[in-house]
């Protein structure tokens, strides 16, 4: 299951609804053929598409399949429902062309992968129904995540584009979980075959159950295959899959060179069924002849060539590291506020949807403290904006001098502020308030030559280990509602409202 802090952050779509009829209609067995059929029949569109692929030249039947009856009967129950569900969700699940993520290409991958799959198992002659659906839906996760955290997962991406790292690994280490186990539990929460979601949760694994071992390799093995069309270091995809294929499963070199050529070929045909552009997918040997070709009449020497790369990766490589840094500087402003560089309320709610997730999942306090101002507008109206708005600076300083480097400090709005604690339990946020507040009481602001003196009211609240699981907005209100409270209650005070939990 995916952990507290990921089902907070990450909305698990609903299933579209013919997905769920088709998989409702599997499970009743007695009737499965023909309930299946109905409700693809329903569909036009679907039905049309389930009957191109059963008679396009991927599967090969001797005779022509035009009705639904017909596929089931040929090409058996899982195989036709596995195709409907891959049209329903490549359908279904998708965004805007927009953000830098093409889902256009995600998907066009995707259905490489399934057709990389399917003939790799017939070369290989491996039996298994799921391979084609779990080959498409094998990285599914990385659409939900980006749907839900699409700024996070551009820096995933731009991470992977400057290091060429594994995106598995990436997505890990700033999200703290990756899409493998979000596509897995997606799959499993929308009813789909358990061997299917089994296959996605160890897609990217290093080590697996024996029992599903061969599916997940010839996964991998399709992944390998796709990239050879989609990715970087084609010659050197190749020469990796023959390397892990031929000597395990006694085939030779060319066989798996005519399969590569044959997933180009194949996807063209199926792409078109999923109503995506296939562009020019080439066979991998035409693409070597035409490079060969180019080779000799530009006529450039192998010192030449080893140079120019060596330039060019040189150079994409600094034009990486300059757009990754680009993307984090505009990253981080969005985050802060203008005029006194402290985080903002955009950062805030992020901020506490992560640290109220933490806690929960490790069983560790977290403070929240909102403070606001007294009677500001009197300093404004009095000595000016310009020198409210110094006042509000200087107040920020103290502030960052006084807490510590683990606890973050946010501009929430106007004159009002809140800290965020980590780890850190109600009587220690009490003790730092109190202290915050001395500090202010006593700090002495000399602006234009005038001496401004500023007190501030607020109001705390800690989820503590022992609480349930709770939203953001309960904490938010408690603090808030103790903050009036204490301005209430005459200002320049600390107060303190616990959380009903």
């Amino acid at each position: 299951m995916i952990h507290g802090m990921r089902k907070k952050d990450i909305k698990l779509p609903s299933p579209p609804a013919i997905a769920l009829r088709i998989l409702e209609a599997v499970k009743q067995d007695s009737s499965s053929f023909g309930e299946l059929a109905r409700i693809i029949e329903i569909d036009p569109a679907l039905t049309t598409k389930i009957l191109q692929v059963a008679n396009s030249s991927f599967y090969g039947m001797p005779n022509t399949v035009n009705t639904i009856e017909k596929a089931l009967s040929v090409l058996g129950l899982n195989v036709t429902k596995n195709i409907a569900l891959s049209f329903v969700i490549a359908k279904e699940v998708t965004g805007s062309e927009s953000g830098g993520f093409s889902f256009r290409k995600f998907w066009k991958r995707a259905v490489t992968c399934a057709v990389g799959a399917e003939l790799l198992a017939s070369l290989l002659r491996y039996k298994n129904d799921d391979l084609f659906v779990s080959a498409l839906l094998q990285d599914i996760g990385v659409l939900v995540i980006y749907l839900c955290r699409p700024e996070e997962y551009r820096q995933v991406l731009d991470e992977k584009r400057v290091t060429e790292s594994s995106v598995f690994g990436i997505e890990r280490k700033i999200l703290g979980f990756d899409h493998q186990e979000v596509g897995a539990e997606l799959l499993a929460e929308w009813g789909l075959p358990e061997t299917i979601s089994t296959l996605i949760s160890y897609h990217h694994a290093s080590d697996c159950p024996a029992e599903v071992k061969m599916p997940v390799n010839i996964l991998s093995w399709s992944t390998m295959l796709a990239s050879i069309y989609y990715g970087s270091r084609s010659v050197e995809k190749v020469q990796q899959l023959k390397a892990a294929i031929c000597p395990r499963f006694k085939i030779a070199e060319e066989a798996i060179d005519a399969l590569v050529d044959t997933v180009a070929e194949k996807s063209v045909e199926i792409l078109s069924f999923f109503e995506i552009d296939p562009g020019e997918i080439k066979p991998f040997s035409l693409l070597l002849h035409e490079a060969n070709e180019e080779l000799r009449r530009i006529n450039l020497s192998y010192e030449q060539l080893v140079m120019q790369a060596k330039q060019d990766r040189q150079k994409a490589e600094e034009m990486a590291v300059e757009l990754q840094a680009a993307n984090a500087k505009l990253r981080e402003l969005a985050f802060r506020d203008g005029l006194t560089g402290l985080y903002n309320y955009r950062y805030f709610q992020e901020l506490m949807d992560r640290e109220l997730s933490r806690a929960v999942r490790y069983q560790l306090p977290l403070s929240l403290m909102f403070f606001d101002i007294d009677h500001f507008k009197i300093v404004n109206d009095t000595y000016g904006h310009p020198a409210g708005d110094e006042a509000l600076c200087s107040l920020a300083k103290l502030v960052k001098t006084t807490m510590r480097t683990s606890d973050i400090f946010v501009r929430y709005g106007g004159e009002e502020f809140a800290v965020v604690l980590p780890m850190t339990a109600q009587a220690g946020c009490m003790v730092f308030a109190e202290r915050l507040r001395r500090r202010i009481e006593d700090m002495e602001m000399v602006i234009g030559g005038i001496v401004i003196k500023i007190t501030i009211s607020i109001g705390v609240t800690t989820h503590e280990p022992r609480m349930r699981s709770m939203d953001k907005s309960q904490m938010i209100m408690a603090a808030d509602s103790a903050m009036y409270q204490a301005k209430q209650n005459g200002r320049n005070r600390v107060v303190v409202k616990a959380l009903q939990g």
